[in-house]
Parts: C-alpha cells; structure tokens; sequence
C-alpha cells in the first residue's frame, strides 16, 4: 500500500467514515480486511504525528522555562 501524504485531519476523518462503513454496513470480508488494513496504517500514523507533536511542544517548554 503505497504512502500517501495527508494531515492528521484527514487521517482522522478516514478512520470514522472507515468505522461508519463498518458499523452500518455489511461488507464482504475482502472488503473488510482491506479497511481493517487501512484503518491500521491510518491510527499508526496518526499515533506516530501525535507523538512528535507531543515532543515538540515538551521541547517547546523546556526551551521557555529554561529562558524564563
């Protein structure tokens, strides 16, 4: 599955329109693993931006405090 750039938001509206197609649909069980697939490579970046978003604004702070 090739990578494709987009932002946390997009991300994150994939993943619930993905459960949505879940939730209320019956798909076949190709078409299921597919999303179950997808959904996986979405949450795992989306984990992997909060992250080193979350370590960006630690640093942030560190900085501040440090020239306070």
């Amino acid at each position: 599955m090739a990578k494709k750039n987009f932002s946390y938001k997009e991300a994150l509206s994939e993943l619930e329109n993905i459960l949505d197609e879940i939730e209320n649909g019956e798909p076949d069980l190709d078409t299921l693993s597919n999303k179950v697939k997808r959904a996986t490579l979405l949450i795992k970046e989306c984990k992997t931006r909060l992250r080193k978003t979350s370590e960006e604004i630690d640093s942030i702070i560190d900085d501040w405090e440090k020239n306070d």
